[in-house]
């Protein structure tokens, strides 16, 4: 013990007019966990390696939670080796990121949740925003640890989890990929992504340039911010922080499990409100005197199915709860929408849960809905000055579920053999009479075939590819029948 806090104090005393101490990776981990960190000065390991060139080799499949998430694949190198409070080399970026109008066009990724312009952060305790010491765009500001633990020789095992990211033309993408938290604990890991972009990247919805996106969110706290078991103490931040104690934004701080939440400035909140979430928004631009509203949701970027064909079924209709921030605390909100689906099937109300913080709760209603893909445009306007205008796009699949009780009048309206088929099906009506409009259509909504049919008629799916179909029967138009057919 005397030996290392000798040679701390020797490495301190030769740089220290550059408020800058050199340490091995050992030394820091030992004031680290002593509390002896100076936080007014910057440490800089001397054994840490930055930058690995290591490039990802696991499974590319997309995320099941949230489909905002960029799969990780080949094109993805590692930040760093495994580590605690460490962070990338510097990363050029090919296009300007706008940042509160200030250009950007490199950056650091930092082990804790989060990165920087300008410098990189090893503080692993987060703070509330604003705070004039940092500049950052956090996702999740926390103690989280890679190295996962240690064996018989001393070396990290590195099954905390890891940080990649994947440079493009106009995006950078960085994903925490189920990483643990201090000291070394692999009990719980959360998995995490940030986009930032030129703003014209369709990665991040609606124009904006910055996307944060969660998957499942297990812990808040390291033991060095005073957690136990990975939760307690010093809460973890998400927002953004431009570093002048005025310009900022924060969705909030989170120190507990559980989904609890009301908002960036009030209680401290559940870290499992975040799984499946995406939060985007634009904070490029040269005036800085009033950020948009914020959107939360975990529809986003996912499709919202609803099912039609069973009246007793609460599926016939899909409810979607949308939170909405203003970083000006006082501001109003008020709502607007487009949709290209029939008149009464998309509904909401909103409530106020406190200063700066709304709910919007929708309702997609598919009862009497063509199969069918339909959009929902969103737009959110705040009262500040200039006003601040953000939109969202909810995208709701409407298909019919086969094991769904139809109304005696469908039962005999259409009938499909053999199902499933290889090719040819025939479609007869039943004890229907008249002409109506057959249509057969894929999963995605795309029509394939549209044509009249009266009594019977066949269906040739032999250039088409395997999978499930919907024949529907459309009469003065309206939907008089829906069934689903399977082609082998």
């Amino acid at each position: 013990m005397k030996t290392i806090l000798l040679i701390l104090c020797l490495a301190a005393t030769f740089v220290y007019g550059q408020n800058v101490v050199l340490l091995t990776s050992a030394e820091y981990q030992q004031l680290k966990q002593t509390g002896m960190i100076n936080p007014s000065l910057h440490y800089s390991l001397t054994d840490f390696s930055a930058s690995s060139g290591i490039k990802y080799n696991g499974s590319s499949q997309k995320n099941a939670v949230c489909d905002c998430f960029v799969p990780l694949d080949s094109t993805f190198t590692l930040a760093m080796l495994p580590n605690d409070d460490g962070s990338s080399a510097l990363i050029n970026l090919p296009f300007d990121f706008n940042f509160y109008g200030d250009l950007y066009n490199s950056l650091y990724i930092n082990n804790n949740g989060n990165i920087s312009f300008g410098s990189p952060y090893m503080t692993w305790t987060s703070f509330s925003f604003p705070d004039s010491t940092y500049n950052m765009i956090a996702p999740f500001w926390a103690d989280v640890d890679t190295r996962g633990g240690m064996d018989s020789l001393g070396n990290y095992l590195g099954n905390g989890g890891a940080v990649w990211y994947k440079v493009t033309p106009t995006a950078l993408i960085v994903n925490w990929n189920q990483v643990g938290y201090f000291n070394m604990h692999t009990d719980l890991v959360s998995t995490f992504q940030l986009i930032i972009s030129n703003g014209a990247d369709s990665l991040v919805s609606a124009g904006g340039n910055v996307s944060f996106c969660y998957d499942d969110m297990q812990w808040t706290t390291g033991d060095a911010s005073n957690g136990f078991y990975g939760f307690g103490g010093y809460p973890a931040t998400v927002g953004v922080n431009i570093g002048n104690g005025t310009d900022y934004f924060q969705v909030g701080q989170f120190v507990q499990p559980g989904t609890d939440f009301d908002g960036p400035t009030n209680n401290l909140d559940g870290v499992d409100f975040l799984d499946g979430q995406e939060v985007y928004f634009n904070i490029a631009g040269a005036s800085t005197t009033n950020t948009p509203p914020l959107l939360i949701s975990s529809a986003i970027c996912d499709t919202i199915d609803v099912i039609t064909g069973d009246t007793l079924k609460s599926a016939n209709s899909s409810n979607v709860l949308v939170g909405l921030m203003t970083p000006e605390l006082g501001q109003d909100i008020t709502i607007g929408f487009t949709s290209d689906a029939p008149q009464s099937a998309f509904s909401y109300s909103m409530s106020m849960i406190n200063d700066g913080y709304y709910e919007l709760n929708t309702t997609f209603n598919g009862t009497g809905v063509s199969p069918g893909f339909y959009h929902v445009t969103l737009t959110a306007t705040d009262n500040g000055t200039p006003t601040g205008t953000a939109s969202m796009s909810l995208v709701y699949e409407v298909t019919y579920d086969a094991s769904a009780a139809l109304s005696e009048q469908s039962q005999q309206a259409i009938e499909l053999f053999p199902n499933p088929t290889s090719d040819i099906v025939t479609v007869m009506l039943g004890e229907s009479e008249g002409n109506f409009e057959l249509t057969l259509q894929d999963l995605t909504g795309k029509l394939l075939i549209q044509r009249c049919i009266q009594g019977q008629s066949q269906i040739d799916l032999g250039i088409y590819s395997e999978g499930i179909y919907l024949v529907s029967l459309h009469k003065d138009g309206k939907l008089y029948a829906v069934e689903r057919l399977s082609k082998e």
